[in-house]
């Protein structure tokens, strides 16, 4: 019975953790720009010019 209680609070503080983790990447802007990356592929890249 002992082992249900460490197990369940060890998965809180992974799932806080995590919970944490996400909060800090949304609060940096991590999920600011969302179309872009999408579009990238679609644009030629300009190559430099042969001398």
């Amino acid at each position: 019975m002992t082992i249900i209680f460490l197990l369940i609070g060890i998965s809180l503080l992974v799932a806080l953790l995590f919970l944490g983790a996400f909060l800090w990447s949304v609060r940096s802007g991590q999920y600011d720009d969302t179309y872009t990356p999408s579009v990238r592929m679609l644009f030629d890249e300009e190559e430099p010019p042969l001398k």
